[in-house]
């Protein structure tokens, strides 16, 4: 494939130039991807409930919509809102066109709030795959190629973000044909518009089959939903030795609400995933006991999203169990769920986001380089580790603590001129003095409280100006008229 660009359109992410973050295309600004797995959006939200989705996460902060074009549950052959299938005979070589205008609607109307859409072309059931689930696996190369090219078409002005895989690995040779024929009928269809990247399995990373693949042009591992304090840093810091250099996010990180290990304690894929009585009447979780290893609750959320961008990821995914089904009273899910979609958008590790983004906003993330050598002590992994990442310039650093404890820090590795230290709350987006200090040596530290599920992070700061948020603010999306959308479906060799 060609790896030169054409011009960019206004609404249209790169390759920041050293490969460790994006960046608008238009004004060559660091992106920070603030993502959300709404991986059933098009499949089950009408427009007026994907309206109501998209305008509350642009409020929250998100700047990327995670989406499937072909849905996991039952994608092919239970119709969206409107009624409409994807695929006639479920034939990637013959795409539903009214099918598709639902979701030119909602990838519009999220381009018109800022808002970028991570479009995956189908989830990894629908390709040759170990894993199994509904499926029906639909997909060979050539038609994989046609259908890629239908979308880079379809979709090549707007503001989308290409994720092929869907949760899956590449398990042999065949896949992954199929998955470089859909990469390659993409870059024809689009013109190579969009950066493109691949979602793999959990615990797994898509450096693993696909780095040096000419299409593949930043990586995203899958940390998933196995236990808490993850050591995602271990992906990260595998990434990045990587070359060529090339950035990296976690897309799927344990979710709000989802239940730990939840795989141990239901039938996948079936029509009955959990006995009856774990349900109430009307399909709300109502035996919580019956997932005996608990729930990811918004502290597991801050964990993993402040380690992962400590450890020099270009951003990173929100997800809620609710939210990726958008489940709603009496339908089947596949994941049993403690809120409908409509009331799990507010859940406090949806609200926290916006803090997060403030954060690496006023203390630009494109700046922090990972220096764990801040850290003085035993620092292993577990609910006691500390990530910790410094400015370029070394004008600023940053620590995490899930935990509240002692903290002994390098501030030789700082500036020369006089520091000033603070706790910010990532529960509330507050700022927390603690004292100035003298440059040199080491300074020691307490949180401001160290009640279970208090989490901190400790800013040191050069007493000189901090970096003008202005020209490093992690740029999202602005809004804008965005062109039709290309109806490509002569495009498409018909079977």
């Amino acid at each position: 494939m060609n790896s030169e660009r054409p011009e960019q359109p206004p609404l249209a992410l790169k390759v920041g130039a050293d490969g460790r973050y994006l960046e608008c295309a238009a004004t060559a600004m660091p992106f920070l991807w603030i993502g959300d797995t709404a991986w059933e959006l098009f499949h089950r939200l009408d427009r007026e409930e994907a309206l109501h989705y998209l305008d509350r996460r642009a409020a929250q902060g998100f700047s990327v919509i995670q989406a499937v074009v072909l849905a996991e549950s039952d994608g092919l052959r239970t119709p969206n809102a409107y009624g409409h299938a994807p695929l006639v005979d479920c034939d990637p070589a013959r795409p539903n066109e009214r099918y598709f205008e639902h979701v030119d609607f909602i990838v519009r109307a999220a381009n018109e709030r800022g808002l970028f859409v991570a479009l995956l072309p189908t989830w990894g059931d629908k390709v040759p795959n170990l894993a199994g689930g509904i499926g029906p696996v639909v997909f060979d190369a050539t038609n994989a190629r046609h259908y890629g090219r239908f979308l880079g078409k379809r979709y090549r002005d707007t503001g989308v973000v290409w994720m092929l895989g869907g949760d899956r690995g590449i398990d042999t040779p065949t896949v992954l044909e199929i998955w470089r024929a859909m990469a390659l009928g993409i870059r024809e269809g689009d013109g190579g518009r969009h950066p493109m990247t691949f979602h793999p399995r959990g615990d797994a990373s898509s450096g693993w089959w696909v780095h040096n693949e000419p299409w593949l042009d930043f990586n995203v591992f899958q940390s998933g939903h196995v236990a808490r304090y993850l050591p995602v840093h271990r992906f990260a810091e595998e990434l990045a030795l990587m070359r060529p250099r090339k950035p990296f996010l976690d897309a799927e990180p344990p979710y709000e609400d989802i239940p730990v290990r939840f795989w141990n304690y239901l039938k996948p894929h079936s029509p009955e995933p959990v006995p009856p009585r774990v349900l109430d009447r009307n399909g709300f979780l109502a035996d919580t006991t019956h997932f005996r290893d608990g729930f990811f609750t918004d502290y597991d959320v801050r964990v993993h999203a402040y380690r992962n961008l400590l450890a020099g990821s270009c951003g990173h995914t929100y997800g809620n169990n609710a939210v990726w089904q958008m489940w709603r009273p009496g339908q089947p899910a596949a994941i049993p769920c403690l809120h409908d979609w409509r009331t799990a958008l507010d859940r406090p590790g949806a609200n926290q986001i916006r803090h997060l983004r403030a954060l690496f906003t006023r203390f630009p993330f494109d700046q922090l380089v990972p220096d764990q050598s801040l850290v003085f002590g035993p620092n292993g992994d577990g609910p006691d580790h500390v990530r910790a990442a410094i400015s370029e310039d070394r004008t600023f650093a940053l620590a995490y603590l899930a935990r509240a404890r002692p903290l002994t820090m390098a501030t030789r590795k700082l500036t020369d001129a006089p520091l000033s230290a603070s706790w910010f709350d990532p529960r509330t987006g507050r700022t927390l003095p603690d004292r100035d200090l003298a440059q040199g040596g080491h300074a020691s530290f307490e949180p401001p409280a160290s009640d279970p599920g208090l989490d901190w992070v400790l800013i040191l700061q050069s007493a000189s100006p901090a970096p003008e948020a202005s020209q490093h603010r992690p740029a999202a999306a602005e809004p804008a008229a965005t062109p039709p959308m290309t109806k490509a479906a002569d495009d498409i060799v018909v079977r």
